[in-house]
């Protein structure tokens, strides 16, 4: 059976209510329940007891093979790789990374990240013109999305172009969406020849309006150069936390000397925990046990080589392994890491399913505040190598899962359950950008391969 892009899947309304736990008011409300419940997961775990939940119920196979969702639920494909854009351009592929905004009218701005490199020419690269674009060799970079209450599309258009490998991000609450290049390549690293050559170098932040056309690239040097993953935005005092995608990666923050423009630059520091705990891919670390932090400062924030991590290190700073997603949410931050948890005997890397951490602020920038970890999966069918996250409007965290086999969207409920919220019914792609609409009726996701953007109806709160 044929589906058009705004035609709905509907399942069977739901035989078992969901009780409301929150009434709807901001992501960082959604987020205070999260610490004692998380906790009983490894209580439970402790005793021997599952912590599998229900969440809204079993998954019904999808007619359409495209997403298995729970009864009285209901998607619409907003976009896919190669559709015709309003600005006559095509669809990029590789949507990863992407937030939602309140926007006039009750509609929904998405920004949507690409992540995409020079030699992937077959997936419809960011196309703009070309004193716009950061790199004329880059294919990556952000498209924007306004979507109608009803969950309709409006229209969407190429918003950033000419960077590198765009993963994931983050919104600020001054409305802009922060695009992350996975990526520290630079015109050296390869022959010129080569079909992955650049001709600038990349590792950069670059912010996107959620207002506006297509947006002139300038790099946010001050922020560091390194392999950037997602950021989450303290509103309360403007700074800027940042994970960073690699086994020996750490956990930033940078200062802005003006909260709200961080093209004036800033202090950009790493995350130290006080103690011994300098490299954490190690067996039984302590769940739940706030630990003391400290920053230390990056002096060299845009070296020639991607040194920025090893600077960090060398003065004490603290090693996550595969740090990914990130959220703020009620004066807390929560990050993932993909492969954090056990070691590999062989390799000495971690090879975990994935851990999520929690980082709770002090109570002005120059305390060092803590951190714990919250969830290690060491249950591969429960929860696998956790990559974007987001919160949904009952409280709940919702994880996009980028491992082997079959791919999910675990939730973690407010009784600390674990649950699958939807299945890739299409292929093993990964699921990424999650995020959900400012009313909080409507969830947008992801599927990276072939390239399809979702939009989820169903009983949220």
């Amino acid at each position: 059976m044929a589906l058009s892009d705004q035609t709905p899947i509907r399942y069977p309304p739901m035989t078992l209510s969901r009780r409301h736990f929150f009434a709807l008011a901001s992501a960082s409300t959604a987020g205070a329940i999260l610490a004692s419940p998380l906790k009983e997961v490894f209580a439970k775990k402790a005793l021997g007891k599952s912590f599998r939940g229900k969440g809204f119920g079993s998954l019904q196979p999808d007619p359409n093979q495209l997403l298995d969702l729970a009864a009285g639920f209901s998607y619409k494909i907003l976009s896919r790789t190669g559709d015709t854009m309003s600005d006559s351009n095509l669809v990029p592929g590789r949507p990863d990374g992407m937030a939602a905004f309140p926007a006039p009218g009750g509609n929904t701005v998405l920004v949507r990240n690409h992540e995409l490199s020079p030699h992937q020419l077959d997936k419809h690269g960011l196309v703009a013109v070309e004193y716009i674009k950061y790199d004329p060799m880059c294919l990556g970079g952000t498209t924007t999305l306004v979507v109608a209450a009803n969950g309709q599309l409006v229209k969407q258009y190429t918003s950033l172009a000419g960077t590198e490998r765009n993963c994931s991000g983050g919104p600020t609450p001054w409305g802009s969406w922060i695009s992350c290049e996975e990526s520290t390549v630079t015109p050296t690293t390869y022959p010129a020849d080569d079909p992955r050559s650049v001709s600038m170098k990349h590792g950069y932040n670059f912010e996107v309006p959620i207002t506006g056309e297509v947006v002139q690239a300038e790099p946010l040097v001050a922020m560091g150069r390194f392999n950037h993953e997602a950021v989450a935005v303290d509103p309360n005092t403007g700074i800027v936390y940042q994970t960073e995608d690699r086994m020996d990666g750490l956990f930033y923050r940078f200062i802005p000397k003006q909260p709200g423009n961080l093209k004036a630059g800033g202090l950009l520091e790493a995350l130290k925990i006080q103690g011994t705990f300098q490299k954490i891919t190690v067996e039984n670390f302590p769940v739940g046990q706030p630990m003391a932090v400290e920053w230390v400062r990056i002096e060299d924030v845009d070296p020639e080589e991607d040194t920025v991590r090893v600077e960090g290190f060398g003065k004490g700073a603290t090693q996550f392994t595969r740090g990914e997603g990130a959220w703020y949410g009620n004066n807390e931050v929560y990050f993932t890491c993909t492969s954090g948890g056990s070691l590999n005997p062989n390799t000495g890397w971690a090879n975990g399913a994935g851990q999520v951490w929690r980082y709770v602020p002090g109570s002005n920038p120059q305390e060092g505040g803590t951190i714990e970890l919250f969830v290690e999966s060491h249950d591969r069918s429960l929860l696998e190598h956790p990559d974007n996250v987001t919160m949904s409007p009952s409280g709940d965290l919702i994880l996009c899962e980028d491992g082997g086999g079959d791919q999910f969207l675990v939730g973690v409920n407010p009784k600390g359950e674990l649950y699958q919220l939807a299945r890739n019914a299409l292929n093993s792609s990964e699921f990424a950008g999650a995020c959900f609409s400012p009313n909080g009726r409507i969830m947008f996701v992801n599927i990276q391969e072939p390239g399809i953007t979702f939009a989820i109806q169903g009983p949220w709160v």
